[in-house]
């Protein structure tokens, strides 16, 4: 069994893609908690974990691939949110290759954007409960970390083909300000 599929049937949950049920691996994560590390892949190789945006506040969105519209919409939409924030990163993560990653930044102007891969081991989906295990993907999902890591905000989008609620999202972040 590969590394990525163990334990993954006895946390399943779903959500909905294009109407269509599919499971979820991994834990829903709850308010209050400390945000699990991780360890990503950015658009040169390099590995990435939690600490390294230190104390500021960490709005982290996974999407299913930034080559999708609406992925690309929601990426986009919150890195110009936070942009003017201070001590505030916008951090997204999908299952896409840096090299993809890295491409999609450049063309869409996004050269600062902090995009992240979960492609080598897809621990992070698992750990954060957005893991689409049958297409080694990431659901649709927002979280709100506070400069101690600790989850303040989070969204579990139900339905893959839907936009997350900006407004609140903004809403939590700019109280945290």
């Amino acid at each position: 069994m590969d590394d990525w599929k163990e334990g993954i049937a006895m946390k399943e949950r779903h959500v909905r893609m294009d109407g269509q049920p599919v499971a979820l691996a991994g834990r829903e994560l709850r308010v209050g908690e400390t945000a699990p590390d991780f360890t990503l892949r950015d658009q040169d190789l390099g590995v990435r974990g939690l600490e390294e945006f230190g104390s500021q506040v960490k709005l982290i969105s996974t999407v299913v691939s930034l080559d999708t519209d609406l992925c690309d919409q929601q990426t986009r939409q919150l890195n110009e949110e936070v942009e003017a924030m201070p001590n505030t990163v916008a951090i997204t993560v999908s299952a896409d290759l840096p090299f993809a990653q890295k491409r999609w930044c450049g063309a869409a102007g996004l050269h600062d954007a902090v995009t992240l891969s979960d492609h080598y081991d897809v621990r992070f989906g698992r750990d954060y409960g957005v893991l689409i295990p049958k297409l080694r993907l990431l659901s649709r999902a927002l979280f709100v970390l506070d400069g101690g890591n600790t989850i303040v905000y989070r969204e579990y989008v139900p339905e893959v083909s839907q936009h997350p609620d900006y407004q609140q999202v903004i809403k939590v972040v700019r109280g945290l300000q």
